[in-house]
């Protein structure tokens, strides 16, 4: 057996297989998340394309996002049966099918059913990867290869919007998802050759009570629901910034270009810097506060951005992008350090309410876009944040 890895202690810091992991991990999540958020970007463009309105072309993301908020919990259970890595893999691969088949649909509604399934498909990744290294990583060391995975949906977060937006304006919005998907299936490689093979996993195959009982325990506990709806809320008042931005700033007096448009999501940068500074504040000073103060900066960051000026609107992107990312960062660890019953299962039930919010706001958001203007979608992301910032205020303990 390797000498940097044993079963009783996992794979130590500063080892090859480490390093592997760390790669392998890397991958999956730009795989993961540059498909999952790929067509954001080019969301004016399939508008046009496809003769539908701001709200239904965001149904692009909210199909996709809704597939996988619905998949996390079932892919747990996969995973839990058959071991992480191969779960993972099935996944993601299955996630490249359905990316495919969602390019080459007749009719917008066609594509939608394949985009959730490509969600549902890649369901599995964010359910199982942390899972994985908390396994195979030495106690102690698993918060860097965390880290590591977080890096990766950022930057397949941020590469699926950047390269998607000026392919797509240039070529059409189908060949800057495919360059995208391209990118997805060369890390989906990568993670194939380095994932380092599972030596701590074993099986476990919950009966349908067990596995019910694990999530309504989590789900008795006032906090934990408190946490869930951060996510919801939070999480869908975010997308849907990002999802109508490229309208709002496509629009006159802007009337800015797609591929200048599509190099706003540079500002999801900012979430790389926020989140693990968040996490070393909410040791010093508690979760709570520095949860709330995320709130806080997130709301400033979307007031700005109804200031007519594109000097003021693209700092409060950052700004927004910011807070955002320093409460998600302190409200998913806590989610997992606080369940009651499984903590996987109280990941998963996060996960649910994160990308659910995101399907759900995320399309509202255009609805109130089309009523109000760009001020009916900042007003619903305003009080989306101001609710999950009572609730948090009122129901959570400062620790």
């Amino acid at each position: 057996m390797d000498s940097a890895s044993d079963l009783g202690s996992g794979i130590a810091p500063g080892s090859p297989a480490f390093r592997q992991m760390q790669l392998a991990l890397l991958c999956i999540g730009i795989a993961t998340f540059a498909q999952l958020y790929s067509p954001q970007g080019l969301l004016p463009l399939i508008a046009t394309d496809e003769g539908v309105s701001a709200d239904a072309a965001s149904l692009m993301i909210s199909a996709a996002t809704l597939g996988l908020a619905v998949g996390v919990i079932p892919w747990s259970y996969v995973g839990d049966a058959v071991g992480r890595r191969p779960a993972m893999l099935v996944a993601i691969t299955l996630a490249c099918v359905f990316a495919v088949l969602a390019l080459v649909m007749p009719s917008f509604p066609l594509i939608l059913v394949m985009r959730f399934f490509e969600g549902a498909m890649l369901g599995g990744v964010p359910a199982l990867a942390v899972a994985y290294l908390s396994e195979e990583i030495r106690p102690g060391v698993s918060a860097v290869a965390a880290g590591t995975y977080v890096a990766g949906t950022t930057i397949g977060g941020l590469t699926g919007r950047i390269v998607a937006a000026p392919l797509g304006e240039w070529l059409g919005w189908q060949i800057g998802m495919l360059a995208v998907l391209a990118i997805a299936v060369a890390a989906v490689a990568v993670f194939l050759v380095t994932a380092p093979p599972a030596r701590n996993f074993t099986p476990r195959r919950a009966t349908v009570r067990e596995a019910v009982g694990r999530l309504v325990g989590n789900l008795r506990s006032p906090a934990l629901i408190v946490i869930y709806l951060q996510a919801m809320l939070t999480m869908g008042g975010f997308v849907a910034m990002y999802n109508y931005l490229g309208f709002h700033l496509s629009a006159p007096p802007y009337a800015l270009p797609l591929w200048l448009t599509g190099l706003i999501f540079l500002a999801y940068l900012a979430g790389t810097v926020s989140s693990p500074r968040a996490g070393v504040l909410a040791s010093r000073l508690g979760r709570k506060p520095v949860l709330i103060g995320g709130n806080l900066l997130m709301a400033g960051g979307v007031a700005l951005t109804l200031v007519p000026s594109l000097w003021v609107i693209v700092p409060g992107v950052v700004v927004l992008t910011a807070g955002f990312f320093a409460s998600h960062a302190v409200a998913a660890g806590w989610a997992g350090s606080s369940a009651v019953a499984g903590r996987a299962q109280s990941t998963s039930l996060y996960n649910l309410g994160y990308y659910g919010g995101s399907s759900v706001f995320g399309f509202l958001g255009g609805t109130f876009l089309a009523a109000g203007g760009w001020a009916g979608t900042v007003g619903m992301v305003l009080g989306l944040t101001a609710v999950a910032t009572v609730l948090v205020a009122a129901v959570l303990p400062r620790n």
